[in-house]
């Protein structure tokens, strides 16, 4: 928590005769206090690893310059539809001030939150940067298994949704770092010329890519959906519906939905699948899926690591992989300067999103290699091409072509 823990009386911190060296008021201290707190338990955790293991530390209290140093969350909430909704406004306020790797309590720390809130919090949490369950101990216990099948299945499905996308956040994640762009995203910072963006605050972006609308209205049936840019392409993540920019839907949800759209001319990396953990996680191949702007093209970036040391910055030990993708041509390549990471990931599978007619052939091209003729499968209906069993080496480039 890194913070006193002090909220009665008029200072709403520690009493004004808790005076810190140089005679100065708590009240002036707080949100220092734990910045400082947290900082020191960062540098400590570097320094017992012997500079090698990053750490994750997670802290209530934070300040400017948190970022640098781990997580945060929103703090006390309440299981109610109102803190469900104002979550959103407040992690986006957050990202555009610098701190992205945020959340807030999933079901509310006080109070017990009803089966159809639990659902939807988890939907939205599983959207957003920092993913934590987390109560009180004298609430009742809401573990997603405990509120029965239809419940548990939600849960379930929007827990596995956020693992397989976790290419995607450490790729968005890795450009926050190197740019300062926000993680979680208004519409404005990606579409400041259309003013009608600016007061939303009930949907966002994850990166430039992803489109995010949950739902936090109770017995929802509908939601409101603004599509920003006029000359833009969204696509349903589900069904890979194409809709055009610059409109408001209206669109139908169930228990099991929340609204989410890929841009196009995005790239959008997944595993797939997950396992019980993230060591199992980083064993499943991958799959890459490339939406068409109305011009026929996408670019996008995939980054990897290991994850947990400091190679990446010390030794350059990462992937950086861009994907350029012309209307017969799909490019991979290896961003230079860095040491070639042996991950054992390979990309299993390439979607493409908006495709308006089926190749004749698609064959693949890798340096070295013989071109090989690949397996695909186009649905015409969804205007979707999905090219399997590509087994492609992370950090090799590649080269596929739509004849």
């Amino acid at each position: 928590m890194n913070e006193p823990s002090v909220f009665g009386g008029p200072e709403q911190t520690m009493p004004k005769d808790a005076v810190h060296a140089g005679s100065w008021e708590h009240r002036d201290l707080h949100n220092l206090y734990g910045f400082y707190q947290h900082k020191a338990t960062v540098e400590g955790l570097v320094c017992r690893s012997g500079g090698s293991e990053r750490p994750f530390t997670l802290s209530r209290s934070f300040f400017s310059g948190s970022q640098r140093l781990g997580a945060v969350w929103t703090g006390d909430n309440v299981a109610s539809w109102d803190y469900l909704k104002i979550s959103i406004p407040m992690l986006l306020s957050l990202n555009v001030a610098g701190i992205c790797f945020c959340g807030a309590d999933v079901g509310g720390f006080d109070r017990a939150p009803g089966p159809e809130l639990l659902v939807r919090w988890y939907q939205a949490g599983a959207l957003q940067p920092f993913f934590r369950g987390h109560s009180a101990t004298w609430t009742p216990r809401r573990e997603p298994w405990l509120l029965g099948d239809q419940v548990t299945a939600a849960i379930r499905s929007a827990v596995r949704q956020r693992y397989c996308l976790l290419p995607y956040w450490y790729t968005v994640f890795r450009q926050a770092h190197c740019s300062a762009l926000p993680v979680l995203r208004p519409l404005w910072v990606e579409f400041p010329e259309e003013p009608n963006t600016f007061a939303v605050d009930d949907q966002y972006l994850i990166g430039g890519a992803l489109l995010a609308r949950p739902v936090t209205d109770p017995g929802a049936t509908e939601v409101n959906v603004a599509l920003p840019g006029s000359s833009e392409i969204w696509y349903d993540v589900v069904s890979a519906t194409a809709y055009r920019g610059g409109e408001t839907l209206r669109l139908p949800v169930t228990m099991d939905t929340v609204p989410l759209f890929q841009r196009g001319g995005t790239v959008v990396t997944r595993t797939t699948g997950c396992g019980s953990c993230t060591a199992d996680l980083q064993l499943w191949p991958l799959a890459v899926t490339l939406a068409l702007d109305a011009n026929g093209v996408a670019v996008g970036d995939l980054y990897l690591d290991d994850g947990h040391t400091f190679r990446y910055r010390d030794n350059n030990a990462f992937c950086l992989l861009t994907f350029n993708l012309s209307p017969h041509r799909l490019f991979c390549c290896s961003a230079g300067g860095q040491v070639e990471l042996d991950c054992g990931r390979v990309v299993q599978t390439v979607i493409i999103l908006g495709r308006k007619s089926e190749p004749s052939s698609v064959t693949l091209h890798a340096a070295g290699q013989e071109v090989v003729a690949c397996v695909f499968q186009y649905e015409e209906e969804r205007a979707v091409l999905t090219v399997g069993n590509l087994n492609l080496q992370v950090g090799r480039d590649w080269e596929i072509r739509l004849d």
